[in-house]
């Protein structure tokens, strides 16, 4: 989620933005290449991960969302759509204990109703919770 908000808030590219927290912040290298994998994975798959965003929120245009709750969406629905080995209950509780974390208090009901969406209207995770 940071390299997310980095490369978004500050306009740099995406890669370049994972290798900054990398040279300047400490983790575990699982940590850090879980991150990587993420990173690597929506860069790739941006323009979906986007229209599954832009189509779950419905009265929320992707502008209007804070930079924080867009982009722990964006690694959620990632998680979601393409990371088998994730239960979708997985995906949804950490991204709304990010959301307690990083930002407002109306963000977890935010995010989670977004993810149910998301989770339901995927068929193979619609009915694990």
């Amino acid at each position: 989620m940071q390299a997310l908000f980095q490369s978004e808030f500050a306009g740099i590219p995406l890669m370049e933005a994972m290798q900054h927290l990398r040279d300047h912040f400490e983790a575990s290298r699982k940590a850090f290449d879980y991150a990587q994998e993420l990173v690597e994975g929506i860069a790739a798959n941006w323009d979906e991960i986007n229209e599954h965003l832009r189509h779950h929120s419905r009265n929320w245009r992707m502008d209007r969302m804070s930079l924080v709750d867009r982009n722990i969406l964006r690694v959620a629905i990632f998680e979601l759509c393409y990371k088998d080995n994730v239960p979708a209950s997985v995906a949804i509780n950490e991204a709304i204990e990010v959301a307690k974390r990083y930002s407002t208090d109306e963000a977890g009901p935010f995010i989670n109703g977004i993810l149910d969406g998301v989770r339901l209207a995927l068929p193979d995770k619609g009915a694990s919770a």
